[in-house]
């Protein structure tokens, strides 16, 4: 069945090839050569089914002639350029193989690339076609040879051997059908078409429409012979003399140098022939023309002949021209540059940037100003490689303008545009300064108006103002004056001296000043740019800028909810003129500086009340006990106006025992702080009470429950008993105490917090410690140890190793005790180790607020801060007796009075020491029962206490006349200097105390 389908498609081709040979043959006398060779070309092609058709004829001497493209169709320019002149004695393409050989030839187009290589003008030898091209040709045959071929471009097939036979057939046809046309009547003196040159019949009329013409010089005998199209071209008659000479004569007188050094060079260096220049017909006319040729050597090599084709240019001259006129005074530069980077044009605009065209052209562009430009070569390859046009923008070192520079890649080489962008980028370079400037300016505001909203006083306010205002205006002072009380106060400066500013301060407001006065009235600011301007204007206060070293003013006024409140001045030390823009944004400021101020005069205000009511509540100073030597800070919250309710106190007690307190309500307010006065005034009445610790905390719990269900505080209340060593202690949700002992060692007792007051019900805890002489006890609030930043067991961790530290423990380490059977007798304003205690505590407290506070850091709760250093009575100074019931216990007791005083050396105490205590032996023994005990303690006064097991408390009665008793403890009242009762744990002890006179202390 393959075999029956193939046999039909050759029929098939057979029958069509018939048609086609029909209808050639049917072509009539009246068409011209080129028809009929268009006729037949068009048939083989279809036929085939190729792509294109070429004809090609052959010129030139024998053995080495040239096969000239006459004809073509369906390849465009481009392609027809590199088939246009075939060596056909070198090149092995289709045509030149089948005029060489005589017979039919099929060749593949990249096969016959590969034999032939490329061209010696350097064009490939079969064109730009695809890569699966073939070419089938058929020599076209002459009385003396073949003298043409016909071609056929088609796919990747081969002919078959019908298409083969109708193209030979084709080619027999057109043979015949011009030799009939030859040998019909002569045209002038034309030889035969097979010896016709590319100027003959078949060529002539395409190159006549085409406007170009074909010549042939005899290089040795100086023949010049043209074609008809040639002779139209330059305007020759039929009867020219035939000679170089004349072509010579026709070329213009200023062209002719060029022209003959171009026809030199190629007989010189045997290569081909181009050159275009200017002819002058002898009509009178002239005009461009082209010419191009190449040369035909003999055996030796030696030129003989040059065969060359010429064509007008005179319009695409003269379109160039144009371009050309139009490149080279147009207002942008303009260079060119071919792909050794020599510059090949350049126009006037060009001339001044790169140089003049006579020094220039033909030199490396990098040897020009050119290259003294930045990054200029690097971008210029960069664009030649890359093929793609590209824009920057760069400054030029000749004349120092910028020029936005674009380059454009072309074929043979670079063109570069350079256009002045100078002005531009200097009107972009203003707009972005400005546009900079108003940023700056916007962020300046906004920066100075969330200060300002920081600012909480009125010094802060002026540091915002100095801060944020000064520095970008480049001015060195600022005065700012409050209207208070009729006159202008000074709030703040910067950058006056004193004796300027003892001037100005308090002066009366709208009078004797006069241009605060007229700030102040008309609410205008002044803006004094000089001295000399200052003393023109207020002649009456010539003498300020002298004093206060200033040269140029801003003064504004400041205006808060339509109040004039005082005046802001802004100055310089050197003279300065405001601009409008300078004018405005101050004016504008003032403002906001002016709300500021006056929120801050408000909180300071308030600030103030707050704090002297919150002194008025805490312990003007501390009592100062034999048993301690303490020293305190408090510190209030340094954001907002309300105080807090922290509060401490050391209360003595009886018996030289000291009770140490610590407390904090919670929250902060006016509320808060009457709340912590209520709580100090019951911890002090509940201490008089002689109350153990768990006790109190109870009264104080029954006292916050009794503010409300929202009232809280927390309270630490040790009490410390020099006599045994013992500081019971408890507390109701407070941080607990550090104890530093004499050694250095820091400890914190490990107990757990009963809740705050308000919060819980009684019972509460109480812990004893025993604690040794010179141990340190450090009561604090938790806004000392506890942030936002730090808990507050990392905070009491911190305050421990701020103990430990060496400076710590040189501030902790007790200070030497007089002999401990010789206590010291001086007072509160005694010099000494008490004296220099207290300063190592006071050093010791800074110390804590320091590390634990920072200056810088802002703290939202109050901190109260309470060192005690503990002292225990020696053994030496305390003496005890039991006495027996009945009478004769106080003739014992006052036996052992008179005995102890006069070992310790109060011989002046003895006789009103036996009173008391005859007079408390002889109370126990008419009103009370159980053991009685005698004790004497000798501290800074002198202590007589009796005690026994009943719970009843003696009172003061009035005596009546004729009662018998009832006077003892008046008696006891007036001998003695404080007197009372305290509970024991075995039932009561009723205490005396005597001052020691200076003159009785032991040396």
């Amino acid at each position: 069945m393959e075999q029956r389908r193939g046999t039909d498609t050759a029929e098939r081709s057979r029958s069509w090839g018939d048609e086609r040979l029909s209808l050639l043959s049917a072509v009539g006398a009246a068409l011209t050569d080129r028809e009929v060779m268009r006729h037949a070309l068009d048939q083989a092609v279809s036929e085939l089914g190729g792509i294109a058709g070429l004809v090609h004829w052959s010129c030139g001497p024998a053995g080495s002639r040239q096969l000239r493209l006459v004809l073509a169709s369906g390849l465009p320019l481009p392609v027809l350029r590199a088939w246009e002149e075939i060596r056909q004695d070198v090149a092995p393409l289709a045509p030149a193989r089948a005029v060489r050989d005589g017979r039919f030839v099929w060749i593949p187009a990249a096969a016959t690339e590969a034999l032939a290589g490329p061209r010696e003008d350097g064009r490939p030898s079969s064109g730009i076609l695809p890569a699966a091209t073939t070419v089938a040709s058929v020599p076209l045959i002459g009385p003396d040879g073949p003298v043409g071929a016909l071609s056929v471009l088609t796919g990747p097939w081969e002919p078959t051997g019908e298409q083969t036979a109708f193209l030979q057939a084709v080619g027999h046809w057109a043979e015949r059908r011009l030799a009939r046309s030859a040998a019909g009547p002569d045209e002038g003196d034309e030889p035969p078409w097979w010896q016709q040159r590319p100027g003959g019949p078949v060529l002539r009329q395409s190159l006549e429409a085409a406007k170009a013409g074909s010549w042939d010089w005899g290089v040795r005998t100086g023949e010049m012979r043209w074609d008809r199209a040639g002779l139209t071209l330059l305007g020759i008659p039929d009867s020219y003399e035939r000679r170089i000479e004349s072509w010579i004569d026709l070329i213009h007188p200023e062209d002719v140098p060029r022209v003959m050094a171009a026809t030199e060079k190629s007989l010189r260096e045997r290569s081909d022939y181009e050159a275009e220049y200017r002819v002058r017909r002898p009509d009178g006319t002239t005009g461009w023309v082209q010419s191009r040729a190449h040369l035909e050597l003999d055996e030796h090599g030696e030129p003989v002949r040059m065969v060359g084709k010429v064509w007008d240019t005179t319009e695409s001259r003269m379109a160039r021209e144009s371009v050309g006129q139009a490149l080279r005074y147009m207002s942008d530069a303009f260079f060119a540059v071919n792909r050794e980077w020599r510059i090949t044009f350049l126009n006037v605009e060009a001339e001044r940037l790169v140089g003049p065209a006579g020094e220039v052209l033909g030199r490396p562009l990098w040897e020009s100003p050119a290259g003294d430009v930045p990054e200029l070569e690097e971008r210029c390859r960069r664009a030649a490689a890359g093929g793609r046009p590209a824009g920057f923008d760069i400054r030029w070192p000749t004349d120092g303008r910028w020029y936005h520079i674009r380059l454009v890649s072309v074929p043979d080489g670079l063109t570069a545009y350079l256009t002045d962008v100078t002005d531009r980028r200097t009107r972009a370079a203003r707009r972005a300064e400005a546009e900079r400037a108003g940023a700056e300016q916007a962020a300046r505001i906004s920066e100075l108006s969330n200060a300002l909203a920081d600012a909480v006083t009125t010094r802060d306010v002026v540091d915002v103002v100095a801060a944020h205002v000064l520095p970008p205006f480049g001015a060195s002072g600022l005065l700012m004056l409050c209207l208070e009380g009729g006159r202008l106060n000074v709030v703040g400066s910067v950058g006056y001296p004193l004796p300027f500013l003892r001037r100005i301060d308090g002066v009366p407001a709208f009078e004797g000043y006069r241009l605060l006065n007229e700030v102040l009235g008309a609410r205008r600011p002044y803006f004094i740019p000089s001295a000399e301007e200052y003393e023109r204007l207020f002649p009456d206060l010539a003498g300020n800028p002298a004093i206060a070293h200033k040269n140029a003013w801003a003064v504004l006024p400041l205006t808060a909810s339509g109040n004039a409140i005082g005046t802001c001045s802004i100055s310089f030390d050197e003279p300065r003129r405001f601009s409008a823009d300078e004018r405005t944004l101050l004016t504008a400021l003032s403002g906001m500086v002016a709300q500021a101020l006056a929120r801050a005069r408000l909180y300071d205000t308030e600030h103030a009340r707050a704090q002297a009511l919150q002194r008025g509540l805490l312990p003007r100073a501390l009592p100062t006990p034999a048993a301690v030597t303490s020293t305190v800070r408090y510190l209030p919250a340094s954001s907002g106006t309300d105080i807090g309710g922290d509060w401490y106190d050391v209360i003595p007690l009886s018996a030289e025992r000291v009770a140490l307190v610590i407390g904090d309500v919670m929250g902060h307010g006016l509320a808060e702080a009457a709340t912590m006065g209520r709580l100090r005034t019951a911890v002090h009445t509940l201490a008089n009470l002689e109350l153990p610790p768990d006790e109190v905390l109870a009264h104080l719990n029954e006292v916050v429950s009794d503010l409300g269900d929202d009232s809280y505080a927390t309270c630490l209340y040790a009490l410390y008993d020099p006599v045994s060593g013992v500081c019971s202690l408890a507390r109701a949700g407070h941080p607990p105490p550090l104890v530093v002992r004499p050694d250095g060692g820091v400890e914190c007792p490990d107990s757990v917090p009963d809740p705050p007051l308000g919060a819980t019900e009684p019972p509460f805890t109480t812990v004893d410690l025993r604690l040794p002489d010179g141990s340190l006890l450090v009561l604090y609030t938790d806004g000392l140890v506890e942030s936002a930043t730090r808990d507050i067991d990392t905070g009491i961790a911190e305050c421990a190793q701020v103990l430990t530290s060496e400076r710590g423990r040189l501030l902790t380490s007790p200070p030497p005790r007089p002999h401990p059977d010789r206590p010291e007798q001086d007072g509160p304003e005694q010099d000494g180790p008490d004296r220099a205690d207290h300063e190592r505590l006071d050093r010791l407290c800074d110390l804590l607020v320091g590390a634990m506070l920072p200056a810088q850091q802002l703290t939202a709760d109050d901190t109260a801060l309470l060192i005690a250093r503990l002292h225990g009575l020696a053994p030496g100074n305390i003496a005890g007796w039991p006495l027996p019931e009945g009478p004769v216990a106080a003739g014992l007791a006052r036996a052992h009075v008179r005995e102890q005083l006069t070992a310790w050396g109060l011989q002046e105490l003895v006789a009103t020491t036996e009173l008391l205590a005859g007079e408390l032996v002889a109370n126990v023994v008419r009103h009370a029962r159980g053991p009685t005990r005698l004790r004497l303690i000798r501290s800074r006064s002198l202590l007589c206490e009796v005690s026994d097991a009943s719970p009843t408390t003696p009172r003061i009665r009035r005596a009546a006349e004729t009662d018998e008793g009832g006077r003892g403890l008046q008696l006891v009242s007036a001998l003695s200097q404080r007197w009372g009762t305290r509970y024991t744990a075995e039932g009561k002890c009723i205490w005396t105390e005597q001052p020691i006179p200076r003159t009785g202390t032991p040396s």
